[in-house]
């Protein structure tokens, strides 16, 4: 009785989530430099037909914003929830350990060397992300799986990618469109086709991530409890790298190098979620697609008519949130094996 009691409140905090997201969505479309504003909202609820240049502004400007914010923070959040669960490590996400820098310096040569490739972003950015994630655990299988030393293999490999993307638009200028954007991470040169783009890949990466929820509950008792109950604890982090991979890969191909989504939004939703990985999978997403959405909206219009990348407003709210993590724990915490 008192577990579908808590199931039943989940289920109601997932439903007023979503109640807050399309808020927050309406919210966004209303917000910005020109075109519809709350007052415009209620003339046309009172008959006044919207204009042309209203409806170019929201067909092609808001709504691919913020169906890209969505699904790209609901993706992050997916991603960096794997990555906790896969390396036991709750400082990982696709920014802090790199996997958005190999996943970036892919998106980079992909568009420098095949510009015209169809789908070639996605794919190109999901073999970055995931060589960059193998590494990253091999190294933690090296170095008995410190947290320390995982974050700091991760800047180590994200400075090198960083360092490979900066060389190859230097030596490629016109293979991203906006260098700064995408170095720091924004949504103003979305589109409707690249969203459409990436729906497929989050999809297989989501559901994929919810079938494996279970394993996931099983692998945080231990690898030797886990082994005992008959679960293949290697293949079972392998596959949540894999699909981790695929989600910071189709953020980043869109995107950018956006940071600390995968950190914040699995923390931020755990006292609604709990322990258990099915209702925290769907909780991160609601979570990160919430976030960024308000963070790219403040980034829009907090300093209208100019426009800051939604990656520095992100930066604003984790960073501090990173040291957090970083400094409330017991120092011996830090050193515990994965």
């Amino acid at each position: 009785m008192y577990i579908l009691k808590r199931n039943k409140s989940k289920s109601i905090c997932l439903v007023l989530g979503l109640t807050v997201l399309v808020l927050c969505a309406c919210f966004s479309m209303c917000m910005g430099a020109s075109g519809l504003s709350f007052v415009r909202i209620n003339q046309v609820l009172h008959g006044e037909p919207l204009t042309a240049v209203e409806i170019s502004i929201l067909l092609h400007i808001r709504l691919p914003r913020i169906l890209a914010a969505c699904l790209c923070g609901a993706a992050l959040a997916v991603s960096g929830l794997l990555l906790q669960s896969a390396l036991g490590n709750a400082l990982a996400s696709p920014g802090t350990i790199g996997v958005n820098s190999g996943a970036g310096f892919a998106v980079v040569c992909s568009a420098a060397l095949l510009p015209a490739l169809p789908f070639g972003k996605v794919p190109f950015a999901f073999v970055g992300a995931l060589v960059t994630a193998l590494t990253i655990y091999a190294i933690a299988g090296k170095t008995g799986g410190s947290r320390i030393a995982i974050v700091l293999a991760g800047v180590a490999v994200s400075s090198l990618f960083s360092a490979g993307s900066d060389a190859i638009i230097t030596l490629f200028p016109d293979s991203v469109a906006d260098r700064t954007a995408f170095s720091i991470g924004g949504f103003g040169n979305i589109t409707l086709s690249s969203v459409k783009m990436i729906v497929p890949f989050v999809a297989v990466g989501i559901i994929g991530s919810f079938l494996l929820a279970p394993y996931m509950n099983l692998l945080s008792l231990g690898d030797e409890i886990a082994s005992s109950l008959g679960i293949n604890v290697k293949a079972c982090r392998f596959i949540a790298i894999v699909l981790a991979s695929l989600l910071a890969a189709s953020a980043v191909s869109i995107a950018g190098l956006l940071g600390f989504i995968g950190l914040l939004a699995p923390h931020m939703v755990r006292m609604l979620s709990g322990h258990d990985a099915r209702w925290q999978i769907p909780f991160s997403a609601l979570g990160g697609a919430i976030l960024l959405l308000l963070c790219d909206t403040i980034a829009r219009t907090a300093f209208a008519p100019y426009e800051l990348p939604v990656g520095i407003v992100l930066s604003f709210l984790g960073a501090p949130f990173f040291l957090y993590l970083l400094f409330n724990r017991k120092k011996g915490d830090l050193h515990d094996s994965v």
